[in-house]
């Protein structure tokens, strides 16, 4: 079902209608927003509580949505900058290796809601191993076909570091792969 930007915006600027719009938004970017967060903590778990937590802060900074960008551009860069704390949060608890024997790789393939095979396993290892914004430009140029142009917009960097930060994402993810395969 899709419900266009302005009238999701129109609810949500009305103090009487606010919820109904509220609850608008979450029905029509739930599901896209779950999967760009995914793409960044990479179990659904942590997708579903970084999904929740993105939620509550748009609902707690409605009033901060001054329509200089799209609704949806607004929406994925808060949902993109919980992602990021929580991993920051989640190394910082961990703040040790990870053994191999659990490595994002074999999570995925233990974990029901991955459906990949062995080499997208090891394809998700790799961009794991990325650096936090190498691994958002990555997982946008690569799985959302977005241009560095929009990028720019939600992570608020040069299209020129975002075009650097690809090329070097791929380099590494590429040499990753020719060293597990």
């Amino acid at each position: 079902m899709n419900i266009d930007e302005s009238s999701i915006l129109k609810n949500l600027r009305d103090p009487s209608t606010v919820r109904v719009g509220f609850s608008m938004l979450v029905k029509q970017f739930s599901q896209s927003l779950y999967w760009k967060i995914r793409q960044i903590v990479l179990s659904h778990d942590d997708a579903d509580d970084v999904l929740q937590n993105t939620f509550i802060k748009v609902w707690n900074n409605l009033d901060q949505f001054e329509g200089k960008s799209s609704l949806s551009t607004w929406l994925y860069r808060i949902a993109i900058n919980e992602s990021l704390d929580f991993l920051r949060k989640k190394k910082q608890e961990l703040d040790i290796d990870i053994d191999a024997d659990v490595s994002v790789a074999n999570r995925l393939l233990a974990d029901d809601f991955f459906d990949g095979d062995e080499m997208q396993a090891l394809l998700q290892e790799a961009i794991s191993r990325l650096p936090e914004k190498q691994r958002v430009v990555f997982n946008m140029k690569y799985y959302d076909g977005m241009k560095y142009s929009d990028m720019s917009k939600i992570l608020g960097t040069t299209e020129g570091a975002l075009k650097a930060s690809y090329h070097i994402a791929v380099q590494k993810i590429t040499e990753f792969l020719k060293a597990h395969h």
